[in-house]
């Protein structure tokens, strides 16, 4: 009897052991939780700094998110697996960080899921786009506080802001071959809808303040009527039109659903994945392996409102800096001088030279002494026959325009005309006697 009980209990013993215990790992989750609705960004790529589509494999097709945030346990940075081409790199070397284990995983308000598309994009950024993308991350320091601040005073949420990540590297002269511009990558028409002027004097669509009011603008209408960013982001790229047709051929309002399809470009479908993968890395980058950056300092600046074509040079002597510093806080200005047109014009210079630049810009300033006209130079067109239309002399029109006897006249240019405010003299001969002998050098062609 005593040898059956010894029994038994040796099988309750032995089964016990090789049953599965309680407390297994917990299962991981798929999204990072976001404090917004479903919000995505759109982005258009500016040509030089553009991945070229056949460094990319074609999409999976993946419609749900596949991400599964690191667990608490491993003090490594999360690497990736899948590549973003076939080809290998050799020269790349990632360095493994040790991970700060009471730091905060970075938030977001808008939608971050993590798929192999997006996977593909940061393998991307980390390798054969590391180089430029270690640019944009420099530069984006110089403008994301101030752009955030713009977006969340338009009711937007903050992190639309590494739209102009991926449109741009946040460089205001970014141009692309369809003719976008500035660090929002806006074309004419579409800029021109939301405020943004663009002629032969100022380009509007440079000016980082102007061209984030007119992205959250326009961002705002297209989430109004998809109610979703994935496709307001996808929109900015496309188009409306083209996303709201994509929509009612495939019967599906799912991003990610339509990336299945092929009606819409490449471009377009990787627009969301290539928005969240920058994000993911700006927001973390040393978790990326994106160490010893040099940022640059936020930018600053302070307005002050000068006439219509006040000259560049007498601003900066007014601020006491350089000629250079004026240009770079006003990327938008296309020649030496603000536009005409625009009175009162208000111009950006260095923060806290708007004390000293009050002061010496009324001793500088030569007041008002002339009104002025533009002309667009049309075929046939000299400096003598433009003269005699406004009758004015030559030589202020020369002066005014940066140009001299030897300049040449192209069909398109455009030049100010000054005109006197009290009404002088006419030029008479003395015009053609200084434009005699000089037209047929200067007539357009």
């Amino acid at each position: 009897m005593t040898h059956k009980i010894l029994a038994v209990g040796m099988i309750l013993f032995l089964s016990s052991a090789c049953l599965p215990h309680s407390g297994s790992l917990a299962e991981k989750t798929n999204t990072i939780p976001s404090s917004t609705k479903e919000k995505a960004s759109g982005f258009t790529q500016t040509e030089l700094e553009k991945p070229s589509p056949q460094e990319l494999p074609p999409s999976p097709g993946e419609s749900s998110p596949t991400y599964s945030p690191p667990s608490t346990e491993n003090r490594w940075v999360w690497s990736l697996e899948l590549p973003i081409s076939d080809k290998s790199n050799d020269d790349f070397s990632f360095e493994v960080l040790p991970k700060d284990r009471n730091k905060q995983a970075p938030e977001f308000d808008i939608p971050i899921v993590i798929n192999a598309k997006v996977e593909q994009f940061i393998q991307h950024f980390q390798t054969t786009g590391r180089r430029v993308f270690t640019s944009w991350l420099a530069r984006s320091e110089k403008y994301i506080p101030f752009m955030k601040n713009l977006l969340k005073e338009n009711g937007l949420p903050e992190d639309l802001v590494y739209m102009a990540l991926i449109e741009s590297g946040f460089n205001p002269y970014a141009y692309s071959r369809s003719k976008a511009a500035g660090p929002w990558q806006f074309i004419y028409l579409t800029g021109k809808r939301y405020g943004l002027n663009s002629n032969w004097w100022i380009d509007e669509r440079r000016d980082p303040e102007k061209s984030t009011i007119a992205a959250a603008k326009y961002l705002k209408d297209l989430y109004d009527t998809f109610e979703c960013w994935y496709l307001a982001a996808a929109g900015y790229n496309a188009g409306e039109g083209k996303i709201a047709r994509a929509m009612k051929r495939h019967r599906t309002e799912d991003f990610w659903e339509l990336t299945k399809y092929r009606y819409l470009k490449r471009e377009t479908k990787d627009y969301v994945p290539q928005m969240i993968a920058a994000a993911l890395i700006a927001k973390d980058p040393e978790k990326y392996g994106f160490v010893g950056i040099e940022y640059q300092e936020p930018l600053r600046y302070d307005k002050v409102k000068v006439p219509e074509v006040t000259d560049l040079r007498l601003i900066a002597q007014a601020c006491e800096v350089t000629l250079d510093e004026i240009k770079g806080l006003n990327p938008e200005l296309s020649r030496w001088c603000t536009p005409p047109n625009f009175p009162d014009y208000e111009i950006k210079i260095p923060f806290g030279k708007k004390e000293v630049f009050l002061r010496k810009f009324e001793t500088l300033f030569p007041g008002e002494r002339f009104q002025f006209k533009t002309h667009q130079v049309k075929k046939g067109d000299t400096f003598s026959k433009i003269a005699k239309l406004y009758r004015v002399s030559l030589e202020p029109i020369l002066e005014i325009n940066r140009l001299n006897n030897k300049s040449r006249l192209s069909i398109g240019m455009n030049l100010l005309i000054p005109l006197p405010k009290d009404p002088g003299p006419k030029p008479g001969s003395m015009a053609k006697k200084k434009s005699n002998g000089i037209d047929q050098h200067r007539a357009a062609f």
